[in-house]
């Protein structure tokens, strides 16, 4: 697979090669927004994701590099938000309606939906200085490339071992912090926490799935299911705030306080459920995982000569 690490290379060229097909990918989205801005930016901000969980993973090589490399790519990305988010609000009422068939069944979540769509529609067909935003992220991933080619890691296959190790277990322990943090109070900005770790997670075992111990094909698919349970959690959370400030006409006070109980009602029992999947997944010693995970690597990287 080309987003997977291979042991049998070096890591520097490993990494500046990942990042060199994921920049010319997003790319390609960010010129596909030119025409289909909706589709191209959240194509190209899955991409720089992916990446930013990739430096967080070698950060302790170079921890200055890094962390300012991943705040490049997180600018980036904040700008290219546009009418997804909006979008999302729109699945968000189509799945209460499925999931609460009797309460919607009289139409009454119909008004809102359609109120969040006109909402929709008039972010997305707003171009204002669309092509001015695609020309100057295309210019600053570049010059992401440009630094990442000029980086300094580890040709040494031990010192690599020791990086990714260090990456991986970090990131579970992020998910355990922000875990403990959302079972003990429960915020919003303790679950959005949990959900970004989970992400880091489960990018690292695409990346890393040539040596993560086994079995990674299951835990690759829990995991992701985990991440879009949570990223479902979150957008309750989003549309429960822009129906707190009030800065939208989404309906009469009846279809809105039927909505709030919905949401109200699907929070929490996604909480419980997210909270569950993340107790179960995450039941790991990161320590344990990163030196299982090094020393796979160093029986793979040891079959062969590295490539440098």
């Amino acid at each position: 697979m080309r987003d997977r690490i291979d042991p049998h290379a070096t890591l520097a060229a490993e990494v500046r090669r990942i990042v060199g097909d994921e920049i010319a990918e997003a790319t390609a989205d960010l010129e596909t927004a030119r025409i289909k801005p909706e589709s191209g930016f959240h194509q190209a901000r899955k991409r720089l994701k992916k990446l930013r969980a990739l430096f967080r993973l070698v950060r302790s090589a170079d921890e200055p590099f890094w962390r300012a490399e991943n705040v490049r790519l997180r600018d980036i990305a904040r700008n290219l938000a546009g009418a997804r988010e909006a979008a999302a609000l729109v699945e968000t009422v189509d799945r209460l309606a499925k999931a609460y068939p009797k309460e919607a069944s009289d139409g009454r979540l119909a008004s809102i939906r359609a109120a969040l769509v006109r909402r929709h529609d008039r972010i997305a067909e707003d171009r204002t200085g669309l092509d001015g935003l695609v020309g100057e992220a295309i210019q600053a991933i570049a010059e992401g490339r440009r630094a990442v080619e000029g980086c300094v890691l580890p040709e040494d296959m031990q010192a690599a071992a020791d990086i990714l190790a260090d990456g991986a277990a970090a990131a579970i322990r992020r998910a355990l912090r922000s875990l403990d943090l959302a079972r003990e109070h429960g915020r919003e900005d303790d679950f959005h926490e949990l959900r970004k770790a989970v992400k880091d997670h489960s990018a690292h075992l695409a990346v890393l799935a040539s040596f993560w111990p086994k079995p990674v094909r299951s835990r690759r698919k829990q995991v992701g299911e985990l991440g879009d349970l949570l990223g479902e959690l979150n957008d309750l959370f989003v549309l429960r705030e822009l129906i707190d400030r009030q800065d939208e006409s989404l309906g009469v006070n009846g279809d809105i306080r039927l909505l709030q109980r919905l949401l109200k009602r699907s929070e929490k029992k996604l909480r419980k459920h997210c909270l569950r999947e993340a107790e179960r997944l995450f039941a790991l010693r990161p320590a344990k995982v990163g030196r299982r995970l090094a020393e796979r690597y160093r029986d793979d990287a040891g079959e062969t000569p590295q490539i440098h």
